[in-house]
């Protein structure tokens, strides 16, 4: 396997673990306040639906990286205008607004065009080795 080749296939699946782990970090808001430890747990296991769905989502690219690349672009286009408007509607920043839809969904989108090229570059050498 090329370096390019080798670079587009692990580059994706790092990153969703890394932005899996980055989103992880706010479930830990739920140990906040008085509650019992059963509370508390529950609330953490709650807070970690996201993580539970990005891991999915990983499995799912892992394995088909056309179907996961688009996935995880989706998510990243569809979360941005939301996002945006929640951090705008609270603090009236337009730029602190962009560098947060940076942080929390353009990784996402990142990974997802990664994920597609991963695909399209394994695609194209195989039809080069097949060739030949």
């Amino acid at each position: 396997m090329k370096t390019s080749i080798k670079f587009l296939h692990w580059t994706p699946r790092i990153l969703t673990i890394v932005a899996t782990l980055f989103i992880s970090i706010f479930a830990l808001d739920a140990f906040e306040g008085d509650q019992s430890v059963w509370q508390h747990i529950l609330g953490f296991l709650i807070h970690l639906i996201p993580t539970y769905i990005m891991t999915a989502i990983l499995i799912v690219a892992w394995k088909w990286e056309l179907v996961g690349g688009i996935i995880f672009a989706t998510i990243g286009l569809i979360t941005s205008p939301m996002v945006f408007m929640v951090n705008y509607n609270r603090n009236h920043n337009f730029w602190m607004d962009l560098g947060i839809i940076g942080l929390i969904t353009f990784p996402f989108i990142l990974i997802g065009v990664l994920f597609i090229l991963s695909h399209i570059s394994k695609k194209k050498s195989r039809k080069i080795a097949s060739a030949v």
